[in-house]
Parts: C-alpha cells; structure tokens; sequence
C-alpha cells in the first residue's frame, strides 16, 4: 500500500513525466507513449475527482459533451498548448499555448472548488 501524500500525487506525477517528456525527448513513439502516460494521468484524477464530488446530483446540469471528454477537457487544453508550444515554437503560438494553459488551468481550479470531502453533520 502507498502512503497517503505519494498516492494523491501519482496522477499529477504521470502528468508531469508525460509533459516533460513531450518536450524532451525526440522519435515520434516515445512521443504517442508520453500523451498515453499524461492522459491517463488525467484519467486517475478524473476518477478520484468524480468520487469526491460534493455538489448535489440534482444541481449538475447535463450538457452536450460525454461526461468522460468533459472531464478531460482541462487537461486536454493544457496538452494542446503543450504540443502547440513544442512543435511551432513562433511567437504568436506562445502567446496561444500561455492562453490555452491558463484557461485549463482555470477550469481545473474552479473544478477543484467542487471537490472536497466533507464529514457527514453529527461526526466531528
């Protein structure tokens, strides 16, 4: 068994591993093997994140996307701005994939506001 701080961050970790190895390492498998590795990061994260919801089910509204894809969809900005800013490194890009990353970084935060657990009222 994992110690509790390592386990929370092993999605983060896979992400990181698979990011960095977009921009550093070079053959095209490696670079289909490090998205594989950041998205299922972001996979872990989404199944611990939907079992530590604490919105009320009737409050959610339904939209148009599958509720998988729209969980990724953070996750999927910041690895486009990752691909963007790996493989046309032009100015204007920059300034898209800067763009890209803060707007999922927005939706993750604002995300994360939504899942905490919290004590059932009676236990302290």
């Amino acid at each position: 068994m994992v110690i509790k701080p390592l386990y929370e961050l092993l999605p983060f970790t896979y992400m990181i591993v698979g990011s960095m190895s977009i921009f550093l390492l070079e053959p095209n498998f490696t670079l289909i093997a490090s998205v594989i590795v950041y998205l299922y990061g972001a996979h872990i994260y989404n199944l611990r994140s939907k079992n530590r919801r604490t919105d009320l089910k009737r409050k959610r509204k339904s939209g148009l996307l599958p509720e998988t894809l729209y969980g990724l969809l953070p996750f999927i900005y910041v690895l486009t701005a990752v691909g963007i800013y790996r493989f046309y490194p032009r100015d204007s890009s920059t300034l898209f994939a800067l763009c890209l990353t803060s707007y999922g970084l927005y939706l993750f935060l604002r995300r994360l506001s939504y899942r905490h657990h919290r004590l059932p009222r009676g236990i302290s």
